[in-house]
């Protein structure tokens, strides 16, 4: 192989920010005019306020567990799981 000559490989660049940025627009009419962020997130923390409220013994033992290695975030102050 001649190290002097031409690459035999041609450098192919593509700048996927205009098709990102079309995807991301998709996504958003997809959800619709609707759609309502917080209370997505307000419905979720119900959600895990449900999960982790009535915890027997062993089950809140296995939670603090996996909370201490960082498995799961542990739950505010007020919330069902602390």
């Amino acid at each position: 192989m001649n190290q002097d000559g031409p690459s035999p490989h041609t450098d192919f660049e593509i700048d996927l920010t205009l098709e990102e940025t079309r995807r991301r627009a998709a996504v958003i009419a997809a959800l619709g005019p609707d759609w309502d962020p917080v209370a997505v997130m307000r419905d979720e923390e119900e959600a895990y306020d449900l999960l982790y409220s009535g915890l027997d013994e062993r089950q809140r033992e296995t939670y603090d567990m996996l909370v201490a290695a960082g498995v799961l975030p542990r739950r505010r102050p007020g919330r069902a799981a602390t």
